[in-house]
């Protein structure tokens, strides 16, 4: 099967496009490269003859429309997106351009080509989403894949709109679409804007170590690898039309979960000047901060027998010790925009 993955160079992207060379798919990796993606993320595979790059933007139909005449993909596994809230309060435009525009040309990208080639019934489009659309929940219960949406933010906004383009070209036009919605991902070469690399590399410089509010946000953590693991079971075998919340069963608030790392950092790099957790430091929360994330992944557990791998404690360790050993991957992501500062307080 050759897969064309949209956001290869991305972190869950790069994930998936690694794992799928490993079991021997062919990639057509296809990322605009902007300030997040980063081609180090797969140098491990460029070398494959199964693996294929091209730089270029979601929503430039021309070039969506070279790329699937060109490589005659299988399957579209669409990962391309901006995903900080934080980036989406300070500049929403860009999250609606990326986002539901770019969503809407490669859809019809794929039909087009779909359709050329006589609506070939092994064809996927495989829409990678986040548990985000559903809204925020409170201290108890959990998200289905049949919760109402409810976005808060413009960045879940504009992923509930991209949710709900696919599904309207999978009931209008019949084109072979699954939709996948995942809990907050976690691992190496995750972006150092999202709070597990922040919370390492402050702790590393000896920096403070910001937590929003009173840190009692519970998100469910989910490794990035399992995540990359499940799309590919669900781009197999899932039931077309159909979507699937894919969790970490690991839940945490930001609190404990910085706390963990401090501790994991305590054992593997000691400080001279006292525990990494006295760098804790408390900011202003965020504008309409999320209270709580939870994801039931019964049906991905029921019908395609897909369980998380690592718990959250096994997963930040391997993490935390993928940072220290990878220093110059990171390095040399410090100084593009935004990195290193508070966003999302306008």
């Amino acid at each position: 099967m050759k897969l064309l993955v949209t956001g290869g160079a991305g972190f869950i992207g790069s994930a998936v496009v690694r794992l799928a060379i490993a079991r021997g798919y062919e990639v057509v990796n296809l990322d605009a490269l902007t300030y997040a993606a980063c081609l180090d993320n797969v140098a491990s595979v460029a070398d494959s003859p199964n693996y294929a790059f091209v730089q270029a933007d979601i929503c430039d139909r021309a070039a969506l429309d070279a790329v699937f005449v060109q490589h005659q993909p299988d399957a579209v596994m669409h990962l391309a997106a901006e995903s900080h809230v934080d980036r989406s309060i300070d500049g929403p435009g860009t999250f609606i351009e990326t986002n539901v525009l770019g969503t809407f040309h490669l859809l019809e990208a794929a039909r087009a080509y779909w359709v050329g080639r006589d609506r070939p019934k092994d064809f996927r489009f495989h829409h990678i989403s986040t548990d985000e659309v559903f809204g925020s929940l409170g201290p108890t219960g959990q998200f289905s894949e049949t919760t109402p949406y409810d976005p808060r933010s413009p960045y879940s906004a504009s992923k509930a709109s991209s949710d709900h383009l696919v599904r309207a070209w999978g009931e209008t036009y019949g084109l072979p679409v699954v939709l996948t919605n995942c809990s907050n991902n976690y691992g190496p070469y995750h972006f150092p804007e999202k709070l597990v690399p922040v919370v390492i590399l402050n702790a590393l410089a000896g920096k403070d170590i910001p937590i929003y509010g009173a840190g009692l946000n519970v998100r469910d953590w989910l490794y990035v690898e399992d995540h990359a693991d499940a799309l590919l079971l669900v781009l197999e075998k899932g039931i077309l039309g159909e979507s699937y919340n894919i969790g970490g069963e690991n839940e945490r608030s930001n609190l404990d979960l910085v706390r963990t790392i401090c501790t994991l950092l305590d054992a593997k790099r000691p400080r001279d000047r006292g525990p990494y957790s006295d760098l804790i430091t408390f900011v202003a929360d965020r504008p309409g901060h999320d209270a709580r994330y939870a994801i039931d992944p019964s049906r991905i557990r029921n019908e395609l027998g897909w369980q998380p791998s690592v718990t959250v404690e096994e997963g930040l360790e391997k993490t935390v010790q993928w940072y220290l050993e990878n220093e110059l991957w990171w390095r040399a992501l410090q100084d593009r925009a935004g990195v290193g500062q508070r966003l999302g307080t306008a």
